[in-house]
């Protein structure tokens, strides 16, 4: 496992309810390495996908610091936290989140289109990440002529195009049935793997964090324990201060 590509200190996310102040994080502080399939695991209202939208710059925190390399992401503005996002990040959405207008290559070249990567070079590239997740012969269809597992194919694909650093799954699978489940979780953590690129999952689902290497589990918006898989102990210290 590589070295610390993000540092999480002492962050906190409040939102006011009336004169009530509510903390979905409250206080997390957590390294996540280089390469490392990391899994957010809680239950509803844990404070899980608030952590994943303030590690992805898609929040703002309350306090704290969150640092990716040696960029704090909670200092930057809106266009620099929109520059990060087509850079360094990409998303799976359990929505899937894909343009209804578009083809499914379509949909894939947009990460390469906000990049000015050349429309050959990026109509390659997207044909190349469908041929991997097995849905080449699919690129001219749009998303309503696509089943929910051929959709999420092709948001995985659009996730990966760019081969950013870091890929953030958002309850991945939360619209897939059990064997397409399984496929797309062997799909995403495969991709991450091949090209040492860190995977950051939510989910309440604990069979899914079985493909974690480690799994920091959330509750009432704290670290209530981190396992680390890679070593086969119950409480991991490492990347948790």
């Amino acid at each position: 496992m590589g070295e610390n590509i993000i540092r999480i200190r002492n962050v906190k996310k409040i939102y006011q309810m009336g004169s009530e102040s509510i903390p979905a994080v409250n206080g997390i502080s957590l390294n996540i390495r280089q390469g490392e399939v990391c899994c957010l695991l809680g239950k509803s209202g844990s404070g899980k996908s608030t952590l994943l939208n303030l590690v992805a710059g898609l929040e703002k925190p309350t306090e704290g610091q969150i640092i990716f390399h040696k960029k704090h992401i909670e200092r930057m503005n809106e266009d620099q936290l929109a520059d990060f996002r087509q850079k360094y990040v990409g998303f799976v959405f359990q929505s899937y989140n894909l343009l209804p207008t578009l083809t499914a290559l379509e949909n894939v070249t947009l990460p390469l289109i906000f990049k000015s990567v050349p429309v050959k070079e990026r109509n390659e590239r997207a044909m190349e990440m469908l041929k991997a997740v097995g849905l080449e012969e699919r690129a001219t269809h749009k998303p309503q002529e696509m089943s929910g597992g051929q959709q999420q194919r092709v948001s995985i694909a659009r996730a990966f195009v760019n081969r950013p650093p870091v890929v953030f799954a958002d309850e991945p699978t939360g619209n897939l049935d059990t064997r397409t489940t399984y496929e797309m979780m062997d799909l995403i953590t495969g991709l991450a793997k091949q090209n040492n690129q860190t995977l950051v999952i939510v989910t309440h689902d604990l069979e899914l964090s079985e493909y974690a290497d480690r799994i920091v589990m959330l509750q009432d918006g704290k670290i209530e324990k981190i396992e680390d898989r890679t070593k086969g102990k119950g409480e991991g210290e490492e990347g948790h201060d």
